[in-house]
């Protein structure tokens, strides 16, 4: 018998929760890098379309399919198919993708909280070389980090739906909004920072390919957490006066602000400190951007405020990023503990314990994967090169399943559920959106070219990141 089913108190509890889970660090530095290097503007434009054309809808579909059933993606694909083992399938995978993608992400996290650590300390200068990085990610003061990481998140977790994952949000994520457009404010008014300004808005075109739209919408899916289980799960613990579509939109323009935002940071600091920078060879990387370029760009603030001013702004930085962290993985750790309550009917501290005991394993495992054991380093071989444990779980569960995720759920929804039980849905708690434009476009778009879209960027993941080639080359 499963366990007592939570709901969120609020809907602006479940919005901001959901938000949560949505922005994280890719938001506040690698897509600001992407558009800047992608067409500025133009990337913004096809990035925002991309976001209510495509990954709107998506967000409804995992949505109901959590309120429908009140259960965690496995229970809700179970339900909903009449128990077919096929359709078992995309639940098991919507359940391990978070699971894993949580391990590697625990580890950048704590990279993370040691920066923060070391700027507190007085360290910013020594954060600034490559050769610190490495004997950092190297060093056993990970490990511990990972403990008070794990300890922070399932502290959270353990205190439930309300009075855990919603009032962390309520309180953690208003904090980031009002620290980012603090730090906004701040860094617009440097020398230079109007020219990081224009590289970041003004649309190059020319700039726009094949690839680069592709590279939009997987940075606008994966922004949106979506594939992972967690909207359905967050659905779960939605109540039914509650509006979908409405809460939906909610969660995408808040997210999408926020990346927006984050690149009036990023970019202005960066033609701070070089105003002759040539932005291509900026990292795509977000670690490569956190730790070992942006505290360059930090300690360079030290001529106009000193190194006590320039140590705080980069603090301020780093609990920003490590608040975007940490909402995310709260969000992403709570569809595996959802799973265990829903489908072996445990208490909420059994599944905490037991999940955290796993998880715990597999990031020591990512951890060491840098150099402290050889056997991680260099764990298999794809497209021609060594990749280590972390850079496998990565690829796999990051880069790959998401998109094949999000098709899955597509074509359960409209062809298994059938759209008249989806609108049936999406009308509870929101009666106008029954017959509206709206209603049709997310009817014909998920039963068509959405499916075929995400199709399109799983091969094109596929073979770019086990065969070193992509779909674009061969067109």
């Amino acid at each position: 018998m499963s366990a007592a089913r939570e709901h969120f108190g609020s809907r602006i509890g479940f919005i901001l929760a959901a938000a949560g889970s949505a922005v994280g660090i890719g938001n506040l530095v690698s897509f600001p890098v992407a558009a800047t290097k992608s067409g500025g503007g133009a990337f913004l434009l096809v990035y925002a379309l991309f976001v209510f054309f495509i990954c709107l809808p998506v967000m409804m579909a995992e949505l109901a399919l959590g309120r429908r059933t009140d259960k965690d993606p496995v229970g809700a694909y179970r339900q909903l198919s009449g128990g077919s083992r096929l359709w078992r399938i995309p639940g098991w995978f919507a359940l391990i993708t978070p699971f894993m993608i949580a391990v590697f992400y625990m580890v950048v996290t704590v990279w993370v909280l040691g920066y923060l650590v070391e700027i507190f300390k007085g360290n910013l200068t020594s954060l600034t070389t490559e050769a610190y990085f490495g004997e950092f990610i190297n060093s056993k003061t990970v490990f511990v980090y990972l403990i008070a990481l794990m300890l922070i998140i399932n502290g959270v977790l353990s205190l439930g739906v309300r009075d855990g994952i919603e009032r962390a949000a309520k309180t953690l994520m208003p904090m980031l909004f009002v620290m980012l457009v603090a730090l906004v404010v701040f860094v617009l008014t440097r020398e230079n920072a109007i020219i990081g300004v224009k590289y970041y808005l003004i649309p190059d075109f020319a700039k726009l390919s094949g690839e680069v739209v592709s590279k939009a919408m997987a940075q606008a899916f994966f922004s949106l957490s979506l594939g992972m289980g967690i909207m359905i799960t967050y659905g779960s613990y939605m109540k039914k006066r509650d509006s979908i579509p409405g809460s939906a939109k909610a969660v995408a323009l808040t997210d999408t602000l926020v990346a927006f935002t984050a690149g009036l940071l990023i970019l202005p600091s960066i033609f701070h400190f070089n105003p002759q920078i040539d932005t291509a060879t900026l990292s795509d990387s977000s670690a490569g951007m956190i730790f070992l370029f942006l505290p360059k760009i930090f300690l360079s603030l030290q001529d106009s405020i000193g190194y006590f001013g320039a140590s705080i702004f980069a603090a301020a930085f780093f609990f920003l990023v490590f608040v975007a962290a940490l909402t995310s993985l709260v969000s992403i750790i709570e569809v595996p503990i959802a799973t265990l309550r829903d489908e072996r009917g445990m208490s909420r501290k059994k599944a905490i314990y037991a999940v955290a005991a796993v998880q715990f394993v597999l990031a020591v495992c990512c951890a060491m994967s840098f150099g402290m054991a050889d056997w991680l380093t260099q764990f298999i071989t794809l497209a021609g090169s060594d990749k280590s444990f972390f850079d496998l779980v990565e690829i796999l569960f990051y880069d790959t399943i998401l998109p094949l995720n999000g098709l899955l759920v597509c074509i359960f929804v409209i062809y298994k559920w059938k759209r008249a039980n989806f609108d049936k849905e999406l009308q509870e708690g929101d009666k106008g959106f029954a017959g509206s434009l709206s209603q049709k476009y997310v009817n014909f778009s998920l039963g068509t070219f959405i499916p075929a879209i995400l199709l399109l960027v799983f091969i094109n993941t596929v073979m770019l990141k086990f065969f070193n080639t992509s779909l674009f080359n061969l067109i």
